[in-house]
């Protein structure tokens, strides 16, 4: 069988192909893979960063903003020359350079309801660089449709969490928030928060397509920067869940 690793790909890699969980045929399941990540800001820059240097194959990147100046405390995809361009046209940019070897789809479509499900489609993780829980409710029920990992990740000023959803094993978004999704707004955030949090994402990107390691699967590990301490919480499936539990399948039309 013909190998899928170039040779150029063998040496960019070559520090985590010693790592003995991954080696090269956990680098290859890196290359095969697809990832859908929405938003390309403060989570998403350094979940694209990281992930596009580790060798994912093919990535989706979606974002229907355009770069502001007061987005660049945080997301580092983008700089000043970059400000009134769409995020995504600045981020493809970026991770070209940083990996030629990226296959890489942009968009500036709006994600919502009526439209995850379409885009979650032939993607093996679903990366939630969002900003409002309303979108992340949309992201998290195509992920159980579709049974793509769902990979949550939130920020405010110098806190941080995240959790990995597993449809069919674990806790789902919904589980952890059963109220209505509040209005988005303006949050505070300094940009450390994001790049731990983003990082964190991506390494369980890493481990849920590899099959190694532990994931945050029905548990939420949260940061606080400022004290400098982590957290982590039980998240229990809830069995009346409208996305994942009995509720989702009376509310199937």
């Amino acid at each position: 069988m013909k190998p899928i690793l170039t040779g150029d790909e063998m040496e960019r890699y070559d520090r985590q192909i010693l790592i003995p969980e991954i080696g090269a045929g956990g680098q290859e399941k890196l290359k095969r893979a697809r990832v859908l990540i929405c938003g390309a800001g403060g989570l998403g820059s350094p979940a694209a960063l990281y992930l596009a240097a580790a060798g994912i194959g093919s990535i989706t990147l979606i974002d229907h903003d355009q770069v502001a100046l007061s987005n660049l405390n945080r997301q580092i995809l983008h700089g000043d020359a970059d400000i009134g361009r769409w995020k995504v046209d600045s981020a493809g940019e970026t991770l070209g350079r940083l990996n030629p070897h990226l296959k890489l789809k942009t968009s500036t479509a709006r994600i919502g309801a009526e439209n995850a499900l379409a885009w979650a489609a032939g993607h093996d993780v679903l990366i939630d660089a969002l900003d409002n829980l309303a979108t992340r409710y949309a992201l998290n029920r195509a992920a159980l449709e579709t049974g793509a990992a769902f990979i949550h990740g939130a920020v405010h000023g110098f806190e941080g969490r995240a959790l990995t959803v597993i449809p069919g094993r674990s806790a789902c978004l919904r589980c952890l928030h059963r109220g209505e999704a509040p209005e988005a707004g303006r949050f505070p955030v300094i940009g450390v928060t994001p790049a731990v949090i983003g990082a964190i994402q991506a390494a369980e990107a890493i481990k849920y397509l590899t099959g190694i390691g532990e994931l945050l699967a029905g548990r939420m590990v949260v940061y606080d920067g400022l004290r400098a301490r982590w957290s982590e919480f039980k998240v229990n499936k809830n069995p009346e869940c409208d996305h994942c539990g009995r509720l989702s399948k009376r509310n199937t039309p």
